[in-house]
């Protein structure tokens, strides 16, 4: 592909925050992409590169990421790749850095994210099919819906970051996606009959104020019942903890106490004997390694076990989870590694092992969708995309819905099978 122009500019991500934006133009097509930025995020990340200037959004500017762009792109213009891959080396080296804190992960991402969707383009095909062609059949993944929002997305007093819940009955993303939205209009019902808020918090789940932890799985029990599923059947719950978020290096902060890891393992044990629990991400801070080995032998044949802060989507951070058998599943954020063709890697060492993927955004998003069809196309199982509320969580969702609708016949659904056991 020949690129001929990149336009570049600061737009504002879903908590008002700046980021960047890109319009990638080769000779025969264009597309435009946006970079997604985290709240909790893990020290291994890559670098996000802001502007650092206080008068200015609070220091979070992005300009000095347009300005690199706006160089790369007289570098890029009239140069021809063969591949993301190619293209996604040639950024890497000029970045130069291992956590590319010299141009910016941001910058690389809306560069790595434009070329590829302009590619797609030229081919006259969908993202995902341009990521996986000629395929007899395409699989949509399990909506994970964030319905109760706590940790660093919400000031509320709740320790887990995100309750959610996995809807893989009816057969289809479609049905599964209405599964999850009633469950959230009977959780709004429920929360507001007993005098809860129901403001939501950043990715769109409700934030009301509780006495525990349990008590959010409790209410969305109840929520599943009211709205005519069968929990543990039709829908399960998954859980986000965002533990490292928790830990002082010795201990972890629960409900008001410092306990133990050990007092923590048993309380994930205690709830999966108790509750319909099919998956908890970041169960242990991001380096307390003896605690995550310890998680996945107690409770880790029976369930996910997602690294996020613990893996960053990184190939060697990756590598080390999987010789210390730590855990059995990689959260997948774009921005995390700075680029798709990493990304993809990541994914691929991920299925050689039979690890699980969840392809997911980012509580600072935009009106972008490119997730969407990375997790079809990258055959991750599952989504996180947050709740079926705020425009830059369903938009996500429906394309979804448009994807599976373009497929026709060739769509299948995961369904309770993205949570086997192998």
């Amino acid at each position: 592909m020949k690129i001929k122009k990149v336009i570049a500019r600061q737009i504002l991500d879903s908590r008002g925050n700046p980021t960047v934006e890109v319009d990638f133009y080769s000779t025969k097509a264009w597309a435009r992409a946006a970079v997604p930025s985290g709240a909790s995020t893990g020290v291994h990340e890559a670098h996000e590169l802001r502007d650092e200037d206080k008068t200015k959004f609070g220091g979070k500017g992005v300009l000095k990421s347009v300005l690199n762009i706006t160089k790369l792109a007289d570098e890029l213009e009239g140069q021809s790749f063969s591949d993301i891959h190619e293209f996604d080396q040639w950024l890497i080296k000029k970045d130069g850095t291992e956590n590319k804190s010299n141009l910016g992960a941001n910058t690389l991402l809306a560069l790595s994210l434009g070329f590829i969707k302009t590619q797609a383009q030229e081919n006259e095909m969908g993202l995902f099919e341009f990521l996986l062609p000629n395929q007899k059949s395409y699989r949509l993944p399990v909506p994970l819906m964030n319905i109760i929002n706590g940790g660093a997305h919400a000031n509320n007093g709740v320790d887990v970051q995100e309750f959610m819940v996995a809807p893989v009955c009816g057969g289809s993303f479609s049905e599964a996606l209405r599964a999850g939205s009633e469950i959230f209009q009977s959780l709004k019902k429920v929360l507001n009959s007993e005098g809860h808020s129901t403001a939501v918090g950043d990715e769109g789940g409700f934030a009301p104020k509780l006495k525990s932890n349990r008590q959010a799985l409790e209410y969305i029990m109840v929520a599943i019942e009211k709205a005519g599923y069968k929990a543990g059947q039709d829908v399960f719950i998954a859980l986000d903890v965002a533990a490292t978020e928790l830990f002082d290096g010795e201990k972890y902060q629960w409900e008001g106490k410092k306990i133990t890891p050990d007092q923590l393992i048993e309380t994930y044990k205690s709830w999966t004997e108790e509750f319909p629990i099919v998956s908890i991400e970041d169960g242990a801070s991001e380096d307390d390694w003896s605690t995550w080995i310890k998680l996945n032998q107690t409770i880790g044949s029976k369930i996910q076990l997602i690294g996020d802060d613990l893996f960053v989507t990184n190939p060697k951070r990756l590598k080390m989870g999987i010789e210390k058998n730590a855990a059995n599943a990689l959260l997948v954020k774009i921005n995390q590694i700075g680029t798709i063709s990493e990304t993809m890697n990541t994914v691929s060492q991920c299925h050689e092992v039979k690890y699980n993927t969840i392809m997911s955004h980012r509580s600072g998003e935009t009106e972008d969708a490119t997730i969407s069809d990375l997790a079809v196309g990258l055959m991750c199982s599952q989504i996180k995309t947050g709740s079926p509320c705020r425009g830059e969580r369903t938009a996500k969702y429906n394309q979804l819905l448009r994807i599976e609708q373009s497929l026709g016949s060739k769509a299948s659904f995961w369904g309770i099978n993205a949570f086997k056991k192998s």
